[in-house]
């Protein structure tokens, strides 16, 4: 009733005083009664009556655009069936955002999920079910119908899939729960079960007789290990696999198994085929999950997803827990078209969907918040002038935060900008291409960020004019292969990017053979993206120019990696290079349709302008200046023949390698590369921090070489990051 007096009347129950822009606030509390009015004394209890009460002032003049607006969210759990979502009307202005806030920075919580009772979890009875648990989990195993929180039927898994499996999942003290799987996720191997021998791989044949394997099929394979045998297959079992690329993960069910050749043969076929050859370790490596007969570890669990019972291996005495069944799969916060929105110290959790999706949105800050336990993304963005800061993202089932906008034909920067924030533990179930920070468009800023702890990239980019700088990466690229830290690749047209004074450390080894890990990976012909004053610490290949053109190496400072830089002519080599029927290929079409021999274009590359009168195939004008390699263990530069033969059209100068006393004789032989000075030293420490602090060190032995800003990389502390992790 207080509501709809205020709108009729137009009293201004939003503050002390309809005249001043501070006092236009409103309170929500998650405990609060349904008829508040957003006043202290009573709040409302959900943000969507904050939204509509905002709209409805408006429509009725009492709040006028310009005026600001601060929504002031207390303590607790704010469950959200649906998306917050926020439209053009909900819009500030430029010198009055309307602001969400937290009272108390990370105490107001948006989640997406159901919230267990732990006296509704009870031992198992039912003797089928535990006939099929091992001996030693049974007594452990508890279970909980839930079907009275779940009205409608849970979504059956996919046949095959990447990404987040249906909802829902289950969630423990905050962490997420492994779903009954084999190997377990602690076992050798990294939890990994391996093969060799493929008996399909499941490829077209264009030539076999029989007319069925001149089409893709399911692929199978030999599997000398009994286990699957104790599997039930007609309930379903699934195996999350690399089947042939470490750069490419899928999960695909189990069709059969036959116990006699010990063959597993699959439900779908895989696009790159089974065990069909990588550039990488023969052995290709999957788990099986979402099986009753695997419950058998600590934080195990299973759904019966037609009895909705849900069995737990609870890892601890659950009287104290917060369990939590994360089932939304809409994003918590869903803004389009709005303008001059700020979201500050909330935190977003629990949802098998996304954290925030931001629509052509311009103007819109997220700061200081925390998005956590999520099947999808951290953030989203698309449009203009938006920011993500000092935000902390981990436990995400995809990537942490993408930003696009801008316009790449007019060259047009978006200026979206992703600063300070921390994001770590990604891509849990989409294992590939679900970076930390993606990057598309133009002219994004990518600045101070902490990126750890991922199977796959830190930075996945393509687009114009973006600045990579200051970010912190490492225990990233750890469980795949032919893949970098930094990557982008396949296009001539992503120019104008900068990686500038990047710290990349303790990547995951991948294939150490072929050390197909890299730093910053410019893959297939990618060209026009500066490198430079970086440092790279155990980074396997620590700069890849696969092909590519105009990507200057500069400044940077390679310390114990195996290889230090790579450069290859795979353009001349290669017969997809610009064909237009190879996928992902055919690159001058791609310059083609960005006009790029018209302005502004041909005025802010040239060099790409004249590029198909300019040797397009040869990796040119990739200048190498002023670089420190610093125990490099296989080889400093590794060129192959082409580059080799072109080594006189290179810029290469002002280089050094060297080996220090710390490299205990494991240092690559010299080299005999124009541009390098070769240099043994006693050098007792050969870390980064080491080499860049020793006063003089690096001006003495290389004096064109730049100081590099170590203690300004990472994170820093600001008005929403008082701490530092």
């Amino acid at each position: 009733m207080r509501i709809i007096l205020w709108i009729l009347f137009g009293v201004a129950t939003l503050g002390v005083s309809p005249n001043t822009h501070a006092d236009w606030n409103l309170h929500v509390a998650a405990d609060a009664p349904a008829d508040g009015d957003g006043t202290i004394q009573a709040p409302f209890r959900t943000l969507t009556q904050a939204r509509d009460a905002i709209r409805a002032a408006r429509q009725s003049g009492s709040l006028k655009m310009g005026e600001a607006v601060t929504v002031q969210l207390g303590p607790g759990v704010y469950h959200l069936q649906s998306s917050f979502q926020l439209t053009t009307q909900d819009s500030g202005a430029a010198n009055a955002p309307v602001i969400y806030r937290a009272k108390q920075p990370r105490t107001a919580r948006l989640r997406g999920g159901v919230s267990l009772p732990r006296a509704d979890f009870r031992p198992v009875t039912d003797p089928q079910v535990l006939a099929r648990i091992d001996d030693g989990a049974r007594s452990h195993v508890l279970v909980s119908d839930v079907s009275r929180l779940f009205a409608e039927a849970f979504t059956e898994f996919k046949t095959a899939f990447r990404g987040a499996p249906p909802a829902p999942w289950l969630y423990l003290e905050g962490r997420p729960m492994p779903l009954a799987r084999w190997p377990n996720a602690d076992d050798a191997n990294g939890g990994w079960a391996q093969f060799t021998k493929a008996i399909d791989t499941g490829l077209p044949e264009p030539d076999a007789a029989d007319a069925a394997r001149r089409k893709a099929r399911p692929g199978s394979f030999e599997f000398k290990d009994p286990r699957p045998a104790r599997w039930s297959l007609e309930d379903g079992v699934w195996l999350q696999g690399y089947w042939t690329h470490d750069w490419s993960d899928e999960v695909i069910r189990v069709a059969a198994y036959d116990k006699t050749a010990q063959v597993v043969t699959l439900a779908e076929p895989h696009t790159y085929g089974i065990a069909a050859g990588t550039w990488g370790a023969e052995q290709r490596r999957f788990y099986a999950f979402n099986t009753l007969d695997e419950l058998d570890s600590p934080g195990e669990w299973y759904l019966d997803r037609t009895g909705k019972l849900l069995y737990f291996y609870p890892p601890a005495d659950l009287s104290q827990a917060e369990l939590v069944l994360a089932s939304s799969t809409q994003p918590l916060l869903s803004i389009s078209r709005a303008k001059h929105l700020r979201f500050e110290g909330l935190v977003f959790e629990y949802s098998h969907g996304g954290g925030a999706v931001l629509e052509q949105t311009e103007h819109v800050e997220i700061a200081g918040c925390e998005f956590s336990n999520l099947a999808g993304q951290g953030v989203l963005v698309n449009g203009a002038n938006n920011t993500v800061r000092s935000c902390d993202l981990h436990h995400l089932g995809a990537a942490g935060v993408s930003l696009n906008g801008g316009d790449r034909r007019s060259l047009t920067l978006a200026n979206n900008q992703a600063i300070n924030n921390h994001i770590h533990h990604y891509g849990r179930f989409q294992r590939t291409y679900a970076p930390g920070i993606g990057v598309q468009g133009c002219g994004q800023i990518v600045r101070n960020n902490c990126i750890h702890d991922a199977p796959h990239n830190a930075v996945l980019y393509g687009g114009n004019e973006h600045r990579f700088e200051l970010n912190e990466i490492y225990r990233v690229v750890m469980e795949t292969g032919d893949s970098g830290a930094f990557y982008t690749g396949r296009d001539w047209t992503s120019q104008g990017n900068v990686l500038r004074h990047n710290y990349i450390h303790d990547l995951g080894a991948g294939d150490s053979r072929h050390v197909n890990t890299m730093g910053v990976y410019l893959d297939d012909c990618d060209s026009g993206d500066t490198v430079e004053g970086n440092i790279f610490y155990r980074a396997g290949r620590a700069i890849m120019i696969g092909g590519g053109r105009n990507n200057p190496v500069i400044n940077n400072l390679v310390v114990d990696c195996p290889i230090g830089l790579h450069i290859d002519a795979r353009g001349m080599t290669w017969k997809q290079w610009n064909d237009p029927n190879s996928p992902g290929w055919n690159l001058e079409a791609k310059a083609q349709a960005l006009n790029y021999l018209q302005p502004p274009w041909s005025e802010r590359y040239p060099q790409l302008a004249i590029l198909m009168r300019d040797s397009p195939r040869e990796p040119l004008h990739n200048p190498i200046l002023r670089n420190v390699f610093v125990n490099c263990t296989q080889e400093v530069c590794s060129f192959d023949g082409n580059v080799k033969k072109l080594i006189d059209k290179l810029e290469i100068a002002d280089n050094l390698a060297v080996a220090t006393s710390a490299s205990r004789g494991k240092a690559a032989p010299r080299q005999d590369i124009k541009g390098f000075t070769w240099l043994d030293i006693a050098e007792k420490s050969s870390t980064p921090n080491a080499l860049v602090q020793a006063d003089g060190w690096l001006r003495k032995h290389s004096p064109g070489f730049q100081p590099i800003p170590f203690n300004a990389i990472g994170l820093m502390q600001d008005e929403y990051r008082s701490e530092l992790p």
